[in-house]
């Protein structure tokens, strides 16, 4: 079987195909976008690519063509080689990753399905548009508290009524400048409608999430979410490696006689992680009867409000995780054990 490394670029990017003995047989710069149709008409071989934003699609389309695709992990091709004593280019980079897989099968990280893919760009695409809301927001308030000396009381959806309100009698009356926020945001409010409306039908139309969502406080965004970055639920041997692939564990320091726990390990995707802690305290706030609730709230008497949704939050990767996993929907009397006095 031959090897192929790839060193993915923008535009163009740079191959290194080595035969079973490690020799290598062709070497070239090709255009990223014809990767695809070269790797149609070679005879299946192992390519190797390091994590990019390109990978995935790549890796997607070899596959389709039988070839093993291994995406490299970028803190991984550092100790495999790349970028060794301050030398690095495109050339070394597909030697070594060529190189490195005739002696070793490369671990790679998971390659999701083109459906998770598109799944998490929406959620990507939604979470622009609410991060650019914000902004504009911030800047609104910034302007009026110099102005009027007040803060004024409004959601970012009434706020450029209120504010054209608030100013429509200044004797200064309503800036240009201003008012092109204004008009922005009420641009992104119907856009970010528009996706919350694409998410609900998505969510609505997949069996996993419609299930997901039958545990209070996990809504659409959560639901796509978690379903997004699993992926696949067999791929996790049980509920406490699902955590600790979301970054929803206690790190450790360990040496000698001495054990300690650290902070989390914010190891996954920070966004499932922030979808799962706001799922947590609606949870919280909203359901105070839920077993998961009363026993969070034994936690928090113990170790404060926000520990107990950290807590909370990994509670819940795990139950979604099994429901997924055993394809049941919510049952509260499961969801939680009482702590032991």
């Amino acid at each position: 079987m031959d090897h192929i490394g790839i060193d993915l670029g923008g535009r163009e990017s740079q191959v290194c195909v080595r035969n079973s003995a490690g020799a290598i047989i062709e070497e070239a710069r090709r255009p990223t976008t014809e990767l695809g149709r070269w790797l149609a008409s070679r005879a299946p071989a192992r390519v190797v690519l390091e994590t990019c934003t390109e990978a995935f699609r790549l890796a997607g389309v070899a596959q389709r063509h039988g070839h093993e695709v291994r995406v490299v992990a970028a803190t991984l091709v550092r100790a495999l080689g790349v970028g060794q004593r301050g030398l690095k280019n495109d050339e070394r980079d597909a030697r070594t990753l060529s190189e490195a897989s005739c002696r070793i099968d490369l671990p790679s990280v998971h390659i999701p399905t083109v459906v998770s893919q598109e799944v998490k760009a929406m959620c990507v695409s939604r979470e622009a548009l609410v991060r650019m809301r914000t902004v504009l927001v911030n800047r609104v308030r910034s302007y009026l508290r110099s102005r009027i000396g007040e803060r004024l009381r409004a959601t970012p959806d009434t706020l450029p009524a209120k504010v054209r309100r608030a100013l429509i009698d200044d004797p200064e009356g309503l800036p240009a400048h201003l008012e092109r926020l204004l008009v922005v945001l009420e641009a992104l409010r119907a856009q970010i409608a528009e996706a919350d409306v694409e998410l609900k039908v998505l969510a609505r139309a997949d069996v996993r999430m419609r299930r997901l969502m039958t545990v209070p406080g996990v809504g659409p965004v959560t639901a796509a979410r978690f379903v997004a970055a699993l992926d696949d639920v067999g791929r996790f041997p049980n509920a406490a490696s699902v955590a600790s692939y979301l970054g929803l564990i206690p790190g450790e320091n360990t040496t000698g006689f001495r054990t300690k726990r650290t902070r989390l390990t914010r190891a996954g995707a920070p966004q499932v992680r922030w979808a799962l802690g706001q799922a947590a305290w609606s949870l919280y706030l909203h359901r105070p009867r839920d077993p998961m609730v009363q026993w969070a709230k034994q936690v928090a008497t113990r170790r404060g409000a926000q520990v107990a949704n950290t807590a909370l939050a990994r509670k819940l990767a795990h139950v979604l995780y099994a429901m997924w996993k055993h394809g049941t929907t919510y049952d509260p009397a499961r969801g939680a054990r009482p702590v032991a006095a």
